[in-house]
């Protein structure tokens, strides 16, 4: 099977019924989490329990995109008996934030970490699949992940904002995740990206498919759907909760 599930949507904070950032990655069985924002981890146990996952990948350091990796420390620190240690590939920031919330309990003894540089073109190997963090512009150091395995290109930027970083992220891919935390029209923000952007650079990049996501509370789907769809000539999508799109 290959497919992206998505366990959540919003920006900032969840909406009702639905969670911040978070997807699931399954690739001939092997299974990768895509950042894991508030309200994710009651999601991702719908489609695999917390000792499913073979790897875990977060962008940045914001608690709507990692918050629920505290409650998935946890769920695999007192399981009985423990797992193996799960790797974690994130930047710094994560990291500390996320420790701080575990006064007792030691990351290390749950996850293998590996912190993700803030140089370009850094890879490393996760089973199938190979990573390539490229950073991206945001208020906090923040890792763009591009995602490459026979037959399948996969990018994801995240919360990121606009630059010339997102073309070779999105290069050729099989299917862009944007985040598109900025709606309607008004001045440019250097550190987020509006759907019409990303429909601009998912175009100059080649990418066959563009799944918006991130979106700020309250904010009407439609409206980055038409968005997107008057910069980019393919396939746009705007994600919800537990949606599945075979890879």
């Amino acid at each position: 099977m290959r497919r992206l599930t998505v366990l959540g949507t919003s920006a900032a904070h969840p909406e009702a019924g639905r969670a911040a950032s978070g997807f699931l990655l399954e690739y001939d069985g092997y299974r990768l989490v895509l950042d894991l924002g508030y309200a994710t981890f009651p999601r991702l146990l719908g489609h695999t329990p917390a000792t499913g996952p073979d790897a875990v990948v977060i962008t940045h350091e914001h608690p709507d995109h990692c918050a629920d990796l505290s409650a998935l420390a946890r769920a695999r620190y007192f399981a009985s008996p423990r797992p193996p240690l799960l790797p974690l590939y994130c930047t710094p920031g994560v990291v500390t934030r996320v420790q701080a919330m575990e006064p007792s309990e030691d990351l290390r003894d749950v996850f293998d970490i590996h912190l993700l540089p803030a140089d370009a073109g850094a890879t490393h190997r996760l089973g199938p699949l190979l990573l390539e963090s490229v950073p991206l512009p945001h208020h906090v150091p923040h890792a763009g992940v591009r995602l490459s395995a026979p037959g399948l290109t996969l990018a994801y930027s995240g919360d990121a904002g606009p630059g010339p970083a997102l073309e070779r992220l999105a290069a050729g891919a099989d299917l862009f995740v944007a985040g598109v935390t900025v709606c309607g029209t008004g001045p440019d923000d250097p550190y987020l990206l509006s759907a019409a952007q990303a429909g601009r650079w998912a175009r100059r990049a080649g990418a066959a498919r563009l799944l918006l996501t991130h979106f700020w509370p309250g904010t009407d789907r439609t409206v980055p759907l038409v968005e997107a769809r008057h910069t980019f000539a393919g396939d746009v999508t705007a994600a919800e909760e537990d949606q599945h799109l075979p890879l």
